[in-house]
């Protein structure tokens, strides 16, 4: 059986698919499609559930569970690893309402913490995460927000910081941060393939339970290697050295991509109600489809 697997060209994510879709590891008669994305683009994909298993940021989760569940391994949760609120020059977080904004994708956590610290801020222009420092210094926007490896350049560029909204999370919830996560489809049209009379309804769910075994098992290789990197990482980290993949590893893998716990489900659930509150006809942003 085949199915379709979407997942950034990041380090953290290529160190953690590497082996389920090298075949490093015995992946229990399953074949992936492998589709290498940005994160808004596999959150644009699973809101029109194109991929059978995706990475996505939390911050589109509300918006999919519909479509589709949470697996427990292969996400990114952390402490201090949330986005960085950076400017050309020391911009008073009292302007940040009337500034121009760059945001890493519509429907990112990036937006969704975000909008937790300056929820009347809306002159926001949504782009590429790898195009905001650039915006930034060019003037095009008066300030980012910035994930993935662009936390380790900044200062090389001349930006500083204004703030760490991860930072400003944890002090409002006491949790780690819900980065992103790994969701597999409700509806495998591979499973109505192969089982064409639904012999058992039950088998979505075993199938899911499956693949979140083989990352978990495709993690803990990955970790018993470490700190060797995988050519697959290499070779996706778009001109990237080796200290920074490796940053971008220790500072986005750890035990909650293993297996999310009680913290990480805490936090989950922390997210879907700041979601919901953002959301709240109170707030003015009924119906609005934007974490």
């Amino acid at each position: 059986m085949t199915l379709t697997l979407g997942f950034s060209p990041c380090p953290n994510d290529t160190f953690i698919f590497d082996a389920l879709v090298n075949h490093k590891i015995d992946t229990e008669g399953l074949q992936f499609d492998v589709r290498l994305e940005d994160v808004e683009t596999l959150n644009q994909w699973a809101l029109r559930q194109q991929l059978d298993v995706s990475k996505i940021s939390y911050g589109v989760l509300p918006l999919v569970m519909d479509g589709y569940q949470l697996l427990d391994a292969g996400g990114a949760l952390g402490k201090g690893v949330g986005p960085l609120l950076i400017a050309k020059n020391q911009l008073s977080l009292t302007d940040i309402d009337s500034a121009r904004i760059a945001i890493p994708g519509e429907r990112t956590t990036a937006h969704l913490l975000f909008s937790l610290a300056f929820p009347t801020a809306r002159n926001k222009k949504f782009m590429i995460f790898s195009g905001i420092e650039d915006a930034v210094l060019s003037g095009k926007v008066d300030c980012g927000v910035i994930i993935h490896e662009n936390r380790f350049t900044y200062r090389q560029k001349g930006l500083t910081k204004l703030l760490d909204l991860g930072e400003f999370w944890e002090k409002e919830t006491g949790a780690p941060i819900p980065l992103g996560g790994i969701i597999f489809r409700r509806n495998q049209p591979a499973l109505a393939a192969a089982y064409p009379e639904n012999i058992a309804a039950t088998l979505p769910e075993t199938l899911a339970a499956k693949v979140n075994r083989l990352i978990r098992k495709s993690l803990e290789y990955a970790f018993a290697h470490y700190p060797a990197l995988p050519d697959y990482v290499k070779t996706h980290a778009q001109e990237m050295d080796e200290t920074v993949m490796r940053q971008h590893i220790d500072l986005y893998v750890n035990n909650y991509s293993l297996t999310l716990g009680p913290d990480g489900e805490n936090a989950i659930q922390i997210l879907l109600r700041t979601y919901a509150r953002l959301h709240s006809p109170e707030n003015g942003r009924e119906g609005e489809q934007t974490p």
